[in-house]
């Protein structure tokens, strides 16, 4: 027996060498509370709960494999790793489908969304592209980051999602001011980008046009949901009834009326967070954002720890990417932004995306462990 507990503790040991303990059970923590949601969410059904636990299965492989991965290696294959990421997401334009868009490619019994891929695949191209020159980026290298930007981002507003799309943007912005981008750039780019809002206020037919109708009615509905709270204000209405009928203690796992009476639409993806929030109150809800913020902090510590460019980059774009997702679909559910279609990380149902997210923070271990000399 002695020799047994010995075995299995060297063979835990060469298995977690490579991993943050820290990052892995905040990160369980989480997956844990995600899971008990989609219980709820989906009327005490298991078979989704089922699915939701392969994907997080899958995606722990995936975190492993990427944290064993020397840095040396994966900095090297990153642009190998982006176009690669990239031929899914045309072929999505071909051969996708979805409720609002072509989003998704189905492969067998579940659905892959190539867009999802892009969130890692992009940022860490652009600090590949960084680490090869000197910081702060100069005018002809920050033009070569837009151009790396405009792709992915591009062939995601061609697939109508425009969530996604935002948040892909995001990823890039995140390295852009990670690496130290003049101040000149973003006033220009604010001025830019407040000018772009005008217009489209002022001539509403350029985004009319753009948008498709349910974009739009979510756009014009969303500060006064009550002018259609049967039609386009109805996610948001429903939405914030959940969230304030949980209270400071919530109605108890599984005792939420809206989603249960299936008030709620989108329960198990979009609005995860509401059913959460009318399950566990306001305590839970401080409790995941706990998680969420550590998970956010940890990435940015390793950032600042780190020896070179790309780790840092990359590193801390993960962690403030993670902010994005959870600010918007924060914002979303509670009204304060319109209905875009961004999931909650991790607690959410989606395989792409919690697979996607895991395997960054993979990453994020392998560059951590870079820091501190284990490998490449």
């Amino acid at each position: 027996m002695k020799y047994l507990l010995r075995f299995l503790r060297d063979l835990l040991e060469r298995f977690a060498r490579s991993l943050d303990l820290p990052l892995l059970a905040a990160l369980a923590v989480l997956m844990g509370v995600g899971l008990a949601t989609q219980y709820s969410a989906s009327g005490e059904s298991l078979r989704g709960v089922a699915m939701q636990g392969a994907f997080f299965g899958v995606g722990l492989v995936a975190l492993w494999a990427a944290s064993r991965a020397p840095a040396r290696l994966l900095k090297q294959a990153t642009p190998a790793l982006f176009l690669l990421s990239l031929i899914p997401m045309v072929l999505v334009l071909f051969i996708g489908g979805g409720k609002y868009g072509n989003h998704w490619i189905k492969l067998g019994f579940f659905n892959v969304q190539p867009s999802e891929l892009c969130k890692l695949s992009l940022p860490m191209m652009l600090a590949w592209q960084f680490d090869r020159h000197a910081l702060p980026p100069r005018f002809g290298v920050l033009l070569k980051a837009l151009v790396i930007i405009s792709v992915p981002v591009g062939l995601t507003l061609l697939q109508h999602d425009l969530g996604t799309a935002v948040l892909v943007l995001a990823t890039g912005i995140f390295v852009l001011f990670l690496a130290g981008t003049s101040w000149w750039w973003w006033g220009a780019a604010g001025a830019l980008g407040g000018g772009g809002f005008a217009l489209a206020m002022f001539a509403p037919i350029t985004w009319f046009s753009f948008l498709r109708p349910y974009q739009v009615n979510r756009i014009l509905t969303f500060r006064n949901p009550e002018n259609d709270p049967m039609g386009a204000g109805w996610n948001i209405l429903q939405s914030q009834i959940a969230i304030g009928g949980g209270g400071l203690t919530g109605k108890g796992w599984g005792q939420g009326t809206q989603s249960h009476l299936n008030y709620l639409p989108e329960h198990t993806t979009d609005f995860a967070f509401s059913v959460l929030a009318e399950d566990f109150g306001w305590l839970g809800v401080a409790g995941v954002l706990a998680l969420y913020l550590f998970l956010i902090a940890r990435c940015l510590w390793i950032a600042a720890d780190a020896r070179d460019p790309f780790s840092r980059l990359v590193a801390g774009t993960v962690g403030l990417s993670l902010f994005a997702y959870v600010l918007v679909n924060g914002a979303m559910i509670s009204g304060l932004l319109p209905v875009v279609g961004v999931p909650m990380p991790l607690l959410s149902y989606g395989g792409t995306s919690a697979v996607t997210l895991l395997l960054g923070f993979g990453v994020v271990m392998a560059l951590k462990q870079k820091r501190h000399g284990q490998r490449g």
